[in-house]
C-alpha cells in the first residue's frame, strides 16, 4: 500500500489536536496584566504539549521518508500513536487547569508514556516491514533515544507523587532532548553513513 494516506490522515490529525488545545486557552478576565497570572500554567502546559506534538509530527515525517510504502499492521499501529496523541490535548487542559497538580501531571506523564511506546511500535513495524537492511532500520538502529525518553517519563510519573514540578522539569528535559536535531534519517537519506 502506499504511505501517502497514512501520511495525510496523521498530519490533519494533528493539525487538529494543536487547534483543539489552542481553543482551550481561556481569555483573561481582566484588562490588566496581572490578570494574565491565572493563565500563567495553562499556557505553559499548552507550550509544552505544542512543542511535544510537534515533536511527534516531525519525527513522523522523518520516518515516512524513510520508507517506501505500508501494510495493515503499519495503519494500526500509526491509529495507536494517533489514539495517544489525541488524548494530549484533554492531558493538558487538566492539567494546566490544575496548575500541575499531582494526578493530572501524572496521567499527562502516561499520555506521554503511551506515545512514546506507540511510536516505538510504529517504527519497529516499519523496520519489520521493510528489513533489517532497509535505511528505516539503519537510520534507527537501536533507537537509544526513543527507550530512554520511555524510561524517564515512567520516572516521572513516580515522581509526580513526590513533586509535580519534578515531573514537568523531566518531561520538559525529554522534549529538549528531542528538540535538538536527529539527522540519523536524513543522513542515511541523502547516502551518507
Amino acid at each position: 500500500m502506499h504511505k501517502n494516506r497514512l501520511e495525510a490522515f496523521s498530519d490533519g490529525v494533528i493539525a487538529i489536536l494543536i487547534t483543539i488545545m489552542i481553543l482551550e486557552l481561556k481569555l483573561p478576565t481582566g484588562h490588566e496584566l496581572a490578570d494574565l497570572k491565572p493563565l500563567i500554567a495553562p499556557l505553559l502546559a499548552y507550550v509544552m504539549s505544542f512543542i511535544y506534538l510537534g515533536i511527534y509530527w516531525n519525527n513522523h515525517h522523518h520516518l515516512m521518508q524513510a520508507v517506501k510504502h505500508v501494510n495493515g499492521k503499519i495503519l494500526w499501529a500509526n491509529s495507536h500513536l494517533l489514539f495517544w496523541l489525541s488524548l494530549v490535548p484533554i492531558g493538558t487542559l487538566w492539567m494546566g487547569e490544575s496548575h500541575f497538580a499531582i494526578t493530572p501531571t501524572a496521567i499527562y506523564g502516561g499520555l506521554l508514556t503511551g506515545a512514546a511506546v506507540a511510536y516505538f511500535i510504529l517504527a519497529r513495524s516499519l523496520v519489520k516491514h521493510h528489513g533489517n537492511e532497509s535505511p528505516i532500520a539503519r537510520a534507527l538502529g537501536a533507537d537509544f533515544k526513543g527507550k530512554i525518553s520511555i524510561m524517564i517519563y515512567l520516572i516521572g510519573i513516580a515522581l509526580a507523587f513526590v513533586h509535580a514540578y519534578i515531573a514537568v522539569a523531566l518531561y520538559a528535559a525529554v522534549a529538549v532532548m528531542w528538540l535538538v536535531p536527529d539527522t540519523r534519517i536524513e543522513r542515511i537519506l541523502v547516502g551518507g553513513d
